[in-house]
């Protein structure tokens, strides 16, 4: 009864976990924390596992050496004291039933710790600032929907304003675009009315229903129509325009399951550009009275955004009769909006219409200007005339000005960086997938493969074992344990089995001298007796001891090392595992199972082995004084073994089923986190707190069936139990006659323990094999796919490799996974030394792909790449990896300090990171900052803005300076501030190495020396831009041509 108590503790314990999930995403989504990330562990001391480890050994001990100390004492204190059967027996098995508690105490002072320190936690995040319900007022003002007056704002109370005295009106059905600097506050304009800043004074009024398109979108892990339709019913007509509108039916068609396929978790299968187009159809299609539009045209090139504002956004597309507050660094589009708003270090410099801003000739048209001198050789036709307007309102300061403009963005940058920081800080995490490709490229699966149903499905099914858990797994743990330490533990069992034996046995011959009165008053062979029982026990007590030792240690390490396996096998995974295996997937292997393995199994095995031991003892001992009661413990061993049988077949099953279904809570809930902002503006709380309820409801679901037979196997246990002291007293009444009262004491003590050992060794064969599935699932993990071998010593490059850059394709192909067919066909082409190449090409093309197979991130399926003559593919990842630089589209920072991220590998001095730093126009921000390099960035990096990660990935790719520079459409979601920055800075510092560029701004690389246009995953044209622009039916001609750089 007491494991079953046990039992139920550990159920609740894991229910807690689930429970505090769901209680995180209430409380994210209903006005939530304005910090829901910070978190801070409170475990106490470092020594603090060492110190709960060391409990159990001190409780076996205990629990052992009380009876030794007891009985010597009895007899010690006077000398009329005689140890008799009664006396002797009786508080042997007073003892003997104070030891479950006494095994079961190590567990709830590791319960109890951990529910002090989880609760601390809790409290913690429970007591964090809120936001404010009453922060926007929804009183009805058709004619004035968005109303702010005097409205100052930061990210929390204890942090300083990032808007200040902010006063502005949006009347109905008007459009209005918000400009300035990097960092002048215009997202957190857009925040402020949403609601997630935190209110110094200040009134808001928002009035009508809110959609709201962020500037990283926020994709679901749901198919492309579900991502769309959120919730709102699918209309087909409306669904078909919204999709015609945001130039996403040609994306659609391409894909074996057109609107139904998957979309991988965060978007990871879909391009910036898509997942920005699918955010915008989301919120089209949800028909809004107010869209609150976070720069949603950054991500999307020239020929895209002229299409998005033309039937979406602007005067004459799908919007045009809601009210519209637009984000945007795209100045071709701000004559045709209603009213302009520059902001400014946190405030509205200027606000109007284009014609009034430019006519005052203040913040706005020094805005203009700065684009314009920054673009001046890349305009395009409709950008000309806003020089025209210029040079005609400004005259003869236009030249004067634009000379300047440059000097001072640079130092206004710095500034509005720094506050963009600490605005950021405490925003809720929205990451992107790292890996930016198109749709087409991981979904285009052979109709002859897959069925209607699974030929859509990106994301692979969990699904669970069934059946007994295999040899191999428990002889894979054991292994991982060291079968040393294992045989080790076996012997110490064995010995200390044997002493408690033995200790049992000279009691028994003890308590007979109280017949004898001449060896009942002989002090001599009294203290003989004693030094005997003492020694016995002590010894027992000694191997009770170590085999709790080394078990420990030995489970400990088994664990530890089950885990660095796993750990091993994820980061070497390929990126096919991370497309189809959901990340809360992975993180139920690393949490629960793994603590599984490290704590509970520990507990379960230790019970195991002792209970087997002393269950052996007893029956020993029993059928040495009556060997009749073997007659009943064989049928009565086989009833033990089928009600075990038939109750661990439910019990690992139910087991199995409770893991499967805890992966999609964890997912659930981080998506949820992710996407808090999205979730709130749509006002979808209440579904996404259901959804949470409804999965831990299913996970929960296994729970009760495992308490209902737990209480099926107590019932039969018991009635067991029972049966067997009332068969070993009738064997002690019928056998008084030749047995003495010591040797009947003995049978009937261990005849009452047997029944708590056997009880206990049933549940302890039951819980192990249900716990060991957490293991089994672990080692699932460990024999994960991995890459290609990560060093081959005997193919190494010289240390200066690549020594010219050569980059050559030969008549290579390859695909993401097998099964799927080729992203690239046949491709063969060559890049000279010190080229710069831009790699263009409609959605589904393949440009991705190529530089993905550059890092055999994806493997050849035919032909391979040669890098100054040497095949890729003969080479180790990491020799291959180390000699080339990339800056994603999607920056990737690590949680720690800016030298951390610079430099993970500590390879470069200070000055050198200073030096790449002011190369890379981040000097100034890093240095304003108190600690300098040692400022921390936060998980993902969000506590700066875009355009900062991007610059510290190129500060990286300063420091790293390969050969070969690969460039991922780099530049393609920040403003074109940074875009100048950046591209001044690799055409000056990257002048010798080679260079290969996905650009969609197609005014990037006009100046490279070649362009390869892609088409269905082959190459079409490979020449240089003047040529290809010559040949008016070329591909890239039409493509300039629709960027208007024609």
């Amino acid at each position: 009864m007491e494991n079953a108590k046990l039992n139920s503790l550990a159920a609740a314990a894991a229910q807690a976990n689930t429970d505090r999930l769901a209680a995180s995403v209430v409380r994210s989504l209903s006005p939530g924390s304005l910090n829901p990330s910070t978190s801070s562990s409170q475990t106490g001391s470092p020594n603090f596992n060492h110190k709960i480890s060391g409990i159990p050994c001190v409780a076996a001990a205990s629990r052992y050496t009380a009876p030794v100390h007891i009985d010597p004492i009895f007899v010690l204190i006077d000398s009329s004291n005689i140890l008799d059967a009664n006396k002797a027996f009786v508080s042997l098995s007073l003892f003997n039933i104070l030891r479950i508690p006494l095994a079961l105490l190590p567990m709830v002072v590791s319960y109890g710790a951990n529910f002090i320190i989880s609760i601390k936690r809790i409290n913690k995040y429970l007591q964090g600032d809120e936001i404010d319900p009453e922060t926007i007022q929804h009183e009805p003002n058709p004619h004035t929907p968005v109303v702010l007056r005097n409205g100052t704002f930061s990210w929390s109370k204890d942090d300083s304003s990032v808007l200040n005295g902010i006063t502005l009106d949006i009347k109905d059905k008007s459009l209005v675009a918000i400009v300035g600097q990097v960092g002048s506050g215009k997202s957190s304009l857009l925040s402020a009315l949403l609601g997630d800043l935190y209110k110094t004074e200040g009134y808001v009024n928002v009035y009508g229903k809110i959609a709201y398109v962020p500037q990283s979108a926020w994709i679901q892990n749901a198919t492309v129509r579900q991502n769309i339709t959120f919730s709102q019913p699918y209309i087909e007509e409306k669904y078909n325009k919204v999709l015609e509108a945001c130039a996403l039916t040609q994306d659609l068609k391409i894909l074996t399951g057109g609107d139904l396929t998957e979309i991988g978790e965060k978007g990871i299968n879909l391009s910036g550009g898509q997942k920005q187009r699918v955010s915008l159809a989301r919120a089209v299609y949800a028909n809004s009275d107010i869209y609150f539009l976070d720069d949603p045209l950054s991500a999307v090139d020239a020929h895209v955004s002229r299409h998005l504002f033309d039937k979406v956004i602007g005067p004459t597309g799908m919007l045009k009769k809601k009210t519209r507050i637009l984000v945007t660094h795209r100045v071709t589009f701000l004559p045709q909006v209603d009213e302009i708003i520059v902001l400014k270090d946190g405030q509205i410099t200027e606000q109007g219409t284009y014609h009034e801003l430019l006519a005052k000739n203040g913040e706005f048209a020094q805005f203009l200007l700065q684009f314009v001198s920054e673009q001046h050789e890349e305009l395009a036709e409709e950008d000309k005339e806003i020089i025209e307007q210029l040079k005609e309102k400004m005259g003869p300061e236009f030249e004067k000005r634009g000379s300047i403009v440059r000097s001072e963005t640079l130092s206004n940058s710095s500034d509005g960086i720094r506050r963009r920081t600490m605005s950021n800080a405490s925003r809720p995490s929205t990451k992107k997938g790292n890996t930016s490709r198109s749709m087409s490229q991981l979904r285009e699966e052979p109709e002859s493969t897959k069925g209607n149903g699974e030929k859509f499905k990106l994301v692979e099914t969990e699904v669970a074992q069934t059946g007994k858990v295999k040899w191999g797994v428990y002889w894979e743990f054991f292994k991982a344990c060291g079968l040393v330490s294992c045989l080790l533990v076996i012997l110490a069992f064995c010995l200390s089995s044997t002493f408690n034996l033995l200790s049992s046995l000279w009691l028994t011959e003890w308590s007979n001298d109280s017949l004898n009165p001449a060896a009942a008053n002989d002090t001599t062979l009294r203290n003989i007796r004693l030094g005997v029982y003492f020694g016995l026990g002590l010894s027992e007590t000694t191997f009770t001891l170590t085999n709790s030792i080394i078990l420990n240690f030995a489970i400990l390490k088994g664990a530890r090392l089950i885990h660095e396996k796993m750990l091993h096998r994820m980061i070497r995974a390929p990126m096919s595992f991370y497309d189809t295996t959901p990340l809360g997937r992975i993180l139920n292997r690393f949490t629960k199972d793994i603590d599984v393995a490290d704590v509970t199994l520990t507990f379960n095995i230790r019970l195991l082995i002792s209970q087997s031991f002393r269950a052996i003892v007893a029956i020993i001992a029993i059928c040495l004084e009556t060997p009749y009661f073997l007659l009943v413990v064989i049928p009565i061993g086989f009833a033990y073994i089928f009600v075990q049988k038939f109750y661990i077949s439910s019990s690992r099953q139910l087991k199995r089923i409770e893991s499967v279904t805890r992966s999609p809570v964890y997912s659930h809930f981080s998506e949820t986190v992710s996407g808090a902002t999205s979730i709130r503006a749509y006002d979808c709380s209440e579904r996404f707190i259901n959804e949470c309820y409804h999965r831990v409801d299913i996970n929960h679901s296994s729970y009760f069936p495992n308490l209902g037979s737990n209480r099926w196997l107590a019932v039969r246990l018991e009635f067991l139990g029972n049966l067997i002291v009332f068969l070993a007293a009738i064997f002690a009444v019928t056998s008084r006659g030749t047995l003495s009262p010591g040797y009947t004491g003995l049978s009937v003590s261990y005849a009452l323990t047997v029944t708590q050992v056997l009880n206990m060794l049933v549940r302890a064969v039951s819980d192990v094999e249900t716990n060991v599935v957490s293991v089994e699932r672990c080692l699932e993990y460990t024999k994960t796919p991995m890459e290609a071998p990560w060093d081959l010593p005997h193919k190494r490059t010289s240390s200066n490799w690549p020594d010219n850059g050569q980059i050559e394709f030969k008549n290579y192909s390859t695909r993401y996974r097998p099964g799927l067919d080729l992203v690239l066909k046949d491709i063969s082409c060559t890049i000279k030394p010190n080229e710069k190449v831009g790699i263009v090409g409609r959605t589904g093309a393949g440009k991705s792909s190529l530089t993905l197979a550059l890092f055999r991130i994806i493997e050849p399926s035919g032909g391979r790449i040669e890098i100054d003559d040497q095949d890729i593919s003969q080479l180790g990842l990491h020799n291959l990896r180390s000699r080339l630089t990339v800056i994603p589209q999607d920056p990737v920072l690590f949680s720690g300090s800016f030298r951390r991220n610079f430099d993970p590998f500590e390879k470069h001095t200070d000055s050198d990171i200073w030096k790449a730093l002011e190369l890379s126009h981040l000097k100034g921000f890093v240095d304003s900052l108190e600690s300098g390099l040692n400022y921390e960035i936060a998980e993902g990096g969000e506590n700066l803005s875009v355009g900062q990660k991007q610059l510290v990935c190129l500060t990286r790719a300063l420091l790293r300076k390969s050969k070969v520079l690969v460039l991922d459409e780099a530049t393609a979601a920040v403003d074109i501030e940074t875009d100048e920055l950046i591209q001044g800075t690799i055409r000056k510092e990257f002048s010798d190495c080679t260079i290969v560029t996905i650009a969609h701004r197609l005014n990037t690389i006009m100046d490279y020396d070649r362009i390869i246009v892609m088409d269905k995953g082959t190459i079409v044209e490979f020449d240089s831009p003047a040529n290809l622009l010559k040949d008016t039916k070329s591909i890239f001609y039409s493509m300039a041509r629709e960027a208007n750089l024609i």
